[in-house]
Order: C-alpha cells, then sequence, then structure tokens
C-alpha cells in the first residue's frame, strides 16, 4: 500500500483538478459521501442519535458540511457547528455550506451554529456533551504549525468527551508525515482517509490516534499516482509472500547461501548465538559464527546446527583487531555477513569491526555495538562499496546522528530517509512502527509487532533474519523489507498464543517457520 506525503496528496488533488479536469467540488462530494459510509458501517444505530459536526472553514471543513448534509438527509438528528465566521469559508466549501443552509431550514431537528471564538464555543459546549457522536473535520493535512488558542481548546474539549469521535481524513492537529501531534490532536475511534493513507496513520502516536482506518477512493487517476510515484510503502503480507516461492525438489543446503556471523564476547553469548539460530530457521543453508577463541567452548553447545570459527582475542572473550587476516579467511565463499551482536565495545573489538567494514566485500548487516563501533566516525560508510543494512534502535540511531533519542523519535521516518541517502546504506529503525529506508528515498513501514517484544535478545534475532535472506541471494532491500515484517508477525504470533508479554527472544525464532508457510498466507 502506498502512502503518501501531505505534499504529494496536494499535487495530485491540484493534478486533478486543474490538469484532469475533475472539479474539486466533485473530489468533496466523494470524500464526505465515502466518509458517510464508513460511518453507517462503524456506527449502524445514528439514526437514533444524535450527532455533532466540528466543521472548520478550509477543504476538510467542506468535507464535514458533505457529510453533514448526508446525516440530515438520513433523518440523523445533526448539529453543525461552523468554528470560524461564514464569511471566511470560500470556494468548494462555500457551495456545500450553502447545501447545508437550505436544509437546516426544513429540518427542525437540525442546527447551524456559527462558532468563531471560545466565547461563542463555551455557550454550545452542553450541546456537545450531549451528543452521541463527534465528527472531527476541523483541520486537515495541510496543518504545518502547532495548534493554539480557540482550536487548541476545541481539540482538547473533544478529546475529553465520553462519546466517540469520527474524523475526516485525518484527526485534527496530527502531522500527516510523521505521526506526531502539532501540540494537541484529536483521539478518534476512527478515521475516513481519501485516496490514499498518509505515514503519519501508521507512525506513532498518530496510529493509535487515528483509530480505526479506511481508505476513501474520490476519483484521483491512476496515472497521476504514477506520475508523481509515491516514495512510501506500508508493507503487507501479501508484499512478503511473494518473496518466498516454492523450493525446488533439486536442492541441498548449499542452494541457500552461507552466512558469516561475528558476533560475542565474555557475558554476551546468547546475542551470537539468537542471531545465528535466527538465520538458520529463516531457511539458510550453512551458518559459521565467529566468535573470540576461549568462548568457543560455550557457544558449541548454543548453536547446534552453526559451525563455528574461533578468532584471535586481545583479551579472554573479546575480538582483536589482529584477526582480520583470519575473518578474510571465513569470509571466502560465503554469501553475506551478520557483525555486531554482543560483540563488546573494546577498544581492539571496535577496531576490528572497522576494518570489517572496508575490508570485507559481502552483502552486510550491522546492528548493536557493531554500530556503536562507528558512532563517533559514521562516515566509514561512505568509504565503502559494500552493501549494507544497519539496524539501530532509537538510541544507536541517536548516537550515529549525533543527536537525542527524542530527537529521532520525533521524526523517525525523514531521519531514516535523510541518514540511508547520506551514507548509501540501507536503515531499519527499530520500535514501533519500524522504518526500513533505502539510499534512494524509498522507505517502507512496518506496522507488525507488540509491546511484548520489548525484551534482550529480539534485535539480535532480527539481525540473524534479515542477513539469513541476504546470504540466500534475497536482494538487501528484500531482507530488511521480509525479516522486519516476519519479525513482528512472530511476536503477534506469540502474543496471541502466549498473552501480551512474557515470551523470549529463543521463542520468536521457533515461531518462524509457522509464520512463513502459515500466517503469510
Amino acid at each position: 500500500m502506498y502512502l503518501v506525503t501531505a505534499q504529494e496528496m496536494q499535487n495530485m488533488d491540484r493534478e486533478t483538478i486543474e490538469g484532469f479536469g475533475l472539479p474539486g467540488r466533485v473530489l468533496m462530494e466523494n470524500a464526505g459521501r465515502g466518509s458517510v459510509d464508513m460511518l453507517v458501517r462503524r456506527f449502524p444505530y445514528l439514526k437514533s442519535k444524535r450527532v455533532c459536526v466540528l466543521a472548520g472553514r478550509g477543504n476538510n471543513g467542506g468535507d464535514g458540511f458533505v457529510v453533514a448534509r448526508y446525516l440530515i438527509q438520513m433523518g440523523v438528528k445533526t448539529d453543525l457547528f461552523l468554528l470560524s465566521q461564514r464569511s471566511t469559508v470560500t470556494g468548494d466549501a462555500l457551495a456545500n455550506l450553502e447545501l447545508v443552509e437550505t436544509l437546516v431550514e426544513k429540518h427542525p431537528d437540525t442546527t447551524l451554529t456559527e462558532v468563531p471564538d471560545l466565547e461563542s464555543f463555551d455557550r454550545v459546549k452542553p450541546r456537545m456533551v450531549h451528543a452521541d457522536l463527534i465528527v472531527d473535520a476541523i483541520l486537515g493535512t495541510g496543518l504545518n504549525a502547532d495548534v493554539r488558542g480557540f482550536f487548541k481548546t476545541v481539540i482538547q474539549t473533544v478529546n475529553q468527551l465520553a462519546c466517540p469521535t469520527f474524523s475526516i481524513d485525518i484527526p485534527s492537529g496530527l502531522n500527516a508525515d510523521t505521526g506526531r501531534p502539532w501540540g494537541v490532536a484529536i483521539n478518534a475511534c476512527a478515521t475516513a482517509t481519501f485516496a490514499f493513507a498518509k505515514p503519519g496513520h501508521f507512525l506513532l502516536p498518530g496510529k493509535e490516534l487515528t483509530g480505526e482506518l479506511e481508505i476513501v477512493e474520490i476519483g484521483i487517476p491512476p496515472f497521476i499516482r504514477e506520475k508523481y510515484d509515491p516514495k512510501i510503502t506500508l508493507v503487507e503480507p501479501q508484499d512478503v509472500a511473494a518473496l518466498f516461492p516454492p523450493r525446488r525438489l533439486q536442492t541441498h543446503k548449499g542452494s541457500f547461501g552461507h552466512l558469516a556471523v561475528v558476533a560475542g564476547s565474555t557475558g554476551k553469548t546468547g546475542a551470537a548465538a539468537l542471531t545465528a539460530n535466527a538465520a538458520m530457521a529463516m531457511g539458510t543453508g550453512l551458518v559459521t559464527l565467529g566468535i573470540p577463541a576461549s568462548l568457543n567452548p560455550t557457544m558449541e553447545p548454543q548453536v547446534t546446527e552453526t559451525m563455528t570459527f574461533p578468532l584471535a582475542e586481545t583479551a579472554p572473550g573479546h575480538l582483536s583487531d589482529d584477526a582480520m587476516d583470519e575473518l578474510k579467511q571465513l569470509a571466502k565463499e560465503k554469501t553475506a555477513m551478520a557483525l555486531g551482536p554482543g560483540i563488546g565495545t573494546a577498544p581492539a573489538t571496535q577496531a576490528l569491526v572497522r576494518k570489517i567494514i572496508t575490508g570485507i566485500d559481502l552483502p552486510l548487516v550491522i546492528d548493536a555495538d557493531g554500530l556503536n563501533a562507528i558512532a563517533g566516525d559514521p562516515g566509514i560508510l561512505k568509504t565503502t562499496q559494500t552493501p549494507m543494512v544497519i539496524t539501530p534502535h532509537p538510541g544507536e540511531m541517536a548516537r550515529l546522528c549525533t543527536t537525542t533519542t527524542q530527537e529521532i523519535q520525533a521524526n523517525r521516518l525523514e531521519t531514516a530517509q535523510r541518514f540511508a541517502g547520506e551514507f548509501n546504506v540501507i536503515v531499519v529503525l527499530k520500535g514501533a512502527g519500524t522504518i526500513i529506508a533505502l539510499p534512494n528515498g524509498r522507505a517502507y513501514i512496518s506496522t507488525t509487532g507488540n509491546p511484548g517484544m520489548a525484551s534482550a535478545g529480539m534485535g539480535d534475532v532480527l539481525t540473524g533474519m534479515i542477513a539469513g535472506l541476504a546470504a540466500q541471494g534475497f536482494s538487501l532491500e528484500e531482507a530488511a523489507v521480509a525479516g522486519v515484517y516476519i519479525h513482528g508477525r512472530c511476536g503477534d504470533r506469540l502474543a496471541r498464543e502466549r498473552g501480551g508479554f512474557g515470551f523470549v527472544a529463543s521463542e520468536m525464532i521457533q515461531a518462524i517457520p509457522f509464520v512463513i508457510h502459515g500466517d503469510l498466507s
């Protein structure tokens, strides 16, 4: 599913009206009618209830006027509050307001009230309190500054009401691109959006504020979508399932790649084991784990199906930068490498990581301490042509960008896209609503996963899953998208079976085949 930014949607609307010749009033009519269709399905009891429509003066308000008109014609008791002076309403919105005015005169159970300021809003609040449903058509996707004053008070009041709220296009006050409120935003139980969903509908906290989402077709021709070529995609199960065709009968373990994993240190052998075992569960033919030599006896029982390759140490349990020659031997005849889980932050180990990045010519997936090793100088990523995926959590991303975790979380999508483009890597920015950003500006959003996955080792499993697919010959883009999506689906499966939390990373590995062969269909 394509997701479009506020600017892309504005461009496509304008092209449809000015270039294709479909009047804006037709688009507004289609938007309002489609919203009412969803409204009736979502709230079938409407005819016996009272609905309050809150409409601004712009096109979002115009959509609200269309909704109000249909509700009145259906016999629904409707109170329409115009949150502006009537004289400020223009264009298509005004044309639809005039139609509502004509209907209100003929329907005694409906009202239209001009509410341009806080004083008048205080007078109508008692009527809102007694509404059974609020329709939010206050502010649309074009909002680009914090909500203040009058509108802030209106939104805060709506959020305090006991009745549900249905939003038109986007919850008022929500940034359509980032999913962050412009100060405050409506907390809707359902939203009807038009032509395309927006990133803000799926990026937290926007996903929670949007509620149930439905896309309403309004008449934008497919060729216009193709012309503007949206860059953001929501990952869906059919996209991932298509990457896993049935395997041919005449195959063997060599047919499905050989992954090298460089991971582990004293106290962190579990991270290395999780990464290697996850790669095996993804269907990788062979996995060899490169670990500090003194840890080899400890590791072998944890990775029964994985081969091990002891490497030189600078101190017991910590890799030395002198291990580079051995690593070149390890890399021979391998098809991909995973680097970093549990590897530690000893200076010699960090030096080794940097040597691997510039000296190993394999598709590379870097996580955890592998990222910490370059946090002070991410420019090293620009010095190599090695195809790479990095999988930071927000804290690691903050270190790479020399900023704060809060800054990263405030604009996850743009941050990941910018870093991917500047450093020519695929960025998997982990967290609720994981972002996969490509160097060419394209990005994916995955909505699989749940809070029960906030436990140790989950990222190590994801690294093994992505690297295992890369070793099998998947492109790094395919490996990242499929790995992230399946990882989240494994967590969702365990949450259903085990409860909201309490399952652990090793159980995720056991769920992988069931998700690939069952849940994706």
